[in-house]
């Protein structure tokens, strides 16, 4: 039987990512104790009776202390009250990295409380669905997924590619890139479709000419994926938005650009111009399908397919 990577990894935060991380490292064998840690002590209780970790604690000083690694796991606002509480238990050599959506506001939180000899890598694995909590995680989550660091200068590069590694044998893929770049990136692919989308079941909700019982019984048609995504968790898209504003903010501008433009095609029955832009979108989608990204099944309800495995 091979060593873990690992002698000790904690985990701060046992939502989806967290509690996805703590069934993957005891599959793959890559620690030789996980220390889980959260706030509430009903999660922490759920966690405890799901198995999750080896020792449980609502004290996160308590989690890292000796910990090898450490994974924050909390709502990026969150961020740097985290990396001040835990700070003076960190030991000299342990990695710390997270894994929030936008990296230039984490890294203004979370770097001025990193203590001397500790490897700050910043973090975001591409990964998740519309569930939260412990009960939401499930091993395979990581599968041929992306996780991106954007490390700072001076990063040991020992450090990264061990962080590297032991993200690779949670199934993920590795890229690095500018922390201003990766919040442009995810602006793009990941913050703006869920805002968009939670604009649009909002404005379902508020129509007075459609009733609600309609809605919900006709969502077999679009309107049914944007709710997958307009369902995800409220604190984590709220500090989002609030901690990636700039980025944001102008692909809204330049969404909203693009739809004015649409606008007009269809007042004006400009048939070529929607043609050509439907047509440019669908090679989008081949091309997402081509990369591993998604898979090309009937989709009337993303079943099971999508992650068969819970354990």
């Amino acid at each position: 039987m091979t060593s873990p990577m690992f002698e000790k990894i904690a985990l701060v935060g046992i939502g989806l990512i967290g509690s996805s991380l703590a069934r993957v490292i005891r599959r793959e064998g890559l620690a030789g104790h996980v220390a889980i840690s959260t706030r509430s002590a009903a999660t922490l209780k759920r966690a405890e009776e799901l198995g999750l970790g080896d020792s449980y604690t609502t004290d996160a000083k308590e989690a890292v202390h000796n910990a090898d690694l450490v994974i924050v796991s909390v709502p990026v606002g969150s961020s740097g009250a985290v990396a001040e509480e835990i700070a003076p238990a960190l030991k000299k050599g342990a990695i710390l990295t997270d894994v929030g959506s936008t990296k230039a506001s984490v890294i203004a939180q979370m770097q001025p409380h990193v203590p001397d000899g500790v490897h700050f890598i910043p973090g975001h694995p591409l990964a998740g669905t519309e569930k939260s909590g412990p009960d939401a995680g499930f091993a395979d989550l990581f599968d041929n997924r992306w996780c991106i660091f954007t490390p700072l200068p001076g990063t040991d590069p020992d450090a990264l590619e061990r962080l590297s590694e032991f993200w690779r044998r949670c199934g993920a893929n590795i890229d690095t890139m500018d922390p201003q770049h990766h919040d442009m990136t995810l602006a793009i692919v990941s913050h703006l479709p869920h805002i968009i989308a939670y604009n649009i079941v909002g404005t379902a909700d508020d129509l007075e000419s459609v009733t609600k019982t309609e809605v919900i019984k006709y969502s077999a048609s679009g309107f049914r994926d944007f709710t997958r995504l307009a369902a995800s968790d409220p604190t984590m898209w709220r500090d989002v938005c609030l901690h990636n504003k700039d980025a944001i903010l102008e692909m809204l501008a330049r969404f909203s650009e693009d739809l004015a433009f649409l606008q007009r095609a269809i007042r004006w029955g400009d048939g070529d111009k929607l043609f050509d832009l439907f047509t440019r979108t669908r090679a989008v989608r081949r091309s997402i399908i081509e990369a591993g990204q998604d898979i090309d099944v009937p989709d009337f309800g993303r079943q099971a397919v999508e992650h068969p495995s819970k354990n």
